[in-house]
This record gives C-alpha cells, sequence and structure tokens, in this order.
C-alpha cells in the first residue's frame, strides 16, 4: 500500500545557488575564474615537481599528488554549479547524480587519508632525520599513495550504494551538486538509519585520520621544542605550517558538514560550507604551498632561468 502514495523518479533538478538578473553573470564569472585558477595552480605545482630536481623529495612528491586529486575534486562538482548558475536549476539523471556522489566522496576520503600520510611525512623527517630516506623510500612512497586512492574509493562505495538504493518521490535537490544529505530529504522512507552508516563511515574515517594527524603533530612539536636553536625550531615549523593550514580547512568544514548538527543542513547552509572544501580548498591549496614555500619559489626561479636560456637561443 505504501507504494501507491510514491512517485518514482529518475532524474534531479539542482536548485542550488541560482542567481537572477544581473548578478547571475557576475556569479558565473566568479566561479569560473576560480575554477580555471584551481586547475592552472594545481597543474603548476605537478609541473613543478616533476620538472625540477630540487623537488624531487616525499614531501613534494605527497603535494604533487594532492594537487592532482585536486584537479579530478574540483571538477566533480565545479561543472554543475557553472551551470547552475547560468542556466538556474538544471536536470540531472540519477544515474549521473549517483556517480557524482560516489566520485566527489571517493575523492574526499582519499583526500582526509593522503592529508594523513603527509602528516607521516613531516613526522619521520622531523622526528627521525637519519633513517627519513630509508623509511620513505621512493617505493614506500607509491605503495602510500596507491593506498589511500584505494582506501578512498572503497570506503566511498558503502554511502554510495545505500544512496543508489533510496526510492525518491521529489526530484529538487537542494543543492549544486549531489550529494548524501540533500539526496536523502527527497526519499520517500525514514533515511535515519542510513545517516548514522553516512555518519558512521565518514566520521570515523574523518575522525580517526585526524587523530592520526594530530598524534603525529604532537610528537612534531615535542621533538621541535628540543631543538638547540631558534632558526632550526623556526626552519622545522616552517615545512608544516602550510600541511596544517590545509587539515584546518578541509577537517573543519568536512566536520561542520558531515558530523555537525542537523540544523545546518536543514537550513540549506551546508550548501555555502560545501564551497569551502569542494571549490576554495583545492583554490587556496596551490596559493599557501608556494606562497609559504621558500623550497618552491627557489626552483620557480630555476626554471625561470632554464627557460630564459633557452628562449635566448632562438
Amino acid at each position: 500500500m505504501d507504494h501507491v502514495n510514491h512517485t518514482w523518479t529518475w532524474s534531479f533538478i539542482l536548485s542550488g545557488f541560482t542567481a537572477t538578473g544581473a548578478l547571475r553573470p557576475l556569479a558565473f564569472l566568479g566561479a569560473l575564474c576560480i575554477y580555471l585558477l584551481t586547475l592552472t595552480g594545481n597543474l603548476f605545482i605537478i609541473i613543478l615537481v616533476r620538472a625540477d630536481s630540487g623537488l624531487s623529495t616525499p614531501m613534494y612528491f605527497f603535494i604533487s599528488v594532492l594537487s592532482f586529486l585536486e584537479l579530478w575534486y574540483v571538477s566533480t562538482t565545479v561543472p554543475t554549479l557553472l551551470q547552475t548558475l547560468l542556466h538556474g536549476c538544471s536536470p540531472i539523471s540519477s544515474t549521473v547524480c549517483f556517480i557524482q556522489v560516489y566520485i566527489f566522496h571517493s575523492l574526499g576520503l582519499t583526500e582526509c587519508y593522503l592529508l594523513g600520510v603527509m602528516a607521516l611525512d613531516r613526522y619521520l623527517a622531523i622526528c627521525q632525520p637519519l633513517r627519513y630516506h630509508e623509511l620513505m623510500s621512493r617505493q614506500v612512497q607509491l605503495w602510500l599513495a596507491w593506498a589511500t586512492w584505494v582506501g578512498g574509493f572503497s570506503a566511498a562505495l558503502v554511502p554510495a550504494s545505500l544512496t543508489a538504493t533510496l526510492p525518491f518521490c521529489f526530484k529538487k535537490v537542494a543543492h549544486y551538486f549531489c550529494d548524501l544529505a540533500p539526496l536523502m530529504q527527497l526519499s520517500c522512507v525514514d533515511t535515519s538509519w542510513h545517516s548514522h552508516i553516512y555518519i558512521a563511515v565518514i566520521g570515523i574515517i574523518n575522525t580517526c585520520n585526524l587523530m592520526f594527524i594530530l598524534v603525529l603533530y604532537g610528537g612534531i612539536l615535542k621533538a621541535v621544542l628540543k631543538l638547540p636553536s631558534a632558526a632550526s625550531r623556526a626552519k622545522a615549523f616552517s615545512t608544516c605550517s602550510s600541511h596544517m593550514i590545509v587539515v584546518t580547512l578541509f577537517f573543519g568544514s568536512a566536520f561542520i558538514v558531515y558530523v555537525g548538527p542537523p540544523e545546518i543542513r536543514a537550513e540549506g547552509r551546508d550548501k555555502f560550507i560545501a564551497l569551502v572544501y569542494s571549490l576554495f580548498t583545492p583554490f587556496f591549496n596551490p596559493i599557501i604551498y608556494t606562497l609559504r614555500n621558500k623550497e618552491v619559489k627557489e626552483a620557480i626561479k630555476r626554471i625561470s632561468q632554464r627557460i630564459r636560456a633557452v628562449w635566448k637561443r632562438f
């Protein structure tokens, strides 16, 4: 009998961040510029790390992996954001919608693991300097990078598959991309059990990784404070500061949306907070890792000199 009142839908309509009048082209151009700058900045870091031998260290290898991840992460949601800003409410097929949910959360969980690996790298570099290159060999780097992707894409199967099996009675998604909470609000059935599963999977992974990072930074802080000079302490802290800023942006916004009070999702604030980790964090990452990093600035100078030398030959 319950099925009589259910209207099953095979497509959705994204309604988040629709703009009207003169605001629409301005919002579209602003989002497009940030998107293009994000792609350019992260591609620049990947090319720079591969082109300059001075950056052939584990830390910069993981930074380049993060940049590669950010290219896909931002490209998963921003095209639908641009579409809603340009055309208003935009239709999206259920298949594409569920694929977007899976890829978005796979990349998000992968980044969560990767930030933990990057903290481990800094811990070994500062607390185990004599054994650092042995412990963080090229083979270990590749294995850790591969493990983050496998772990992220495996864990995301649980929330994504559960969401795809829900019956949906409504079409309008109050977001600019397909996400777990907005989709559950459209379901014909009670989704409280699903919410507990989502929080358990995403919340536990995020919490465990954050605790792992905090424990490692506790060890780093203890080791740094034992260094003899203020200059050596400042240098050690400088290698961690960029990573700490990214961790704060990523985990802070993710916890507010997925583990925070239900009032945030009920009032639609989650889509504004989602901009932080889905658009602005990928945008700021290249800036954080370049402007605050002396080695990257020196690498840019070396590459610039090589390019000028090549141009002089012509």
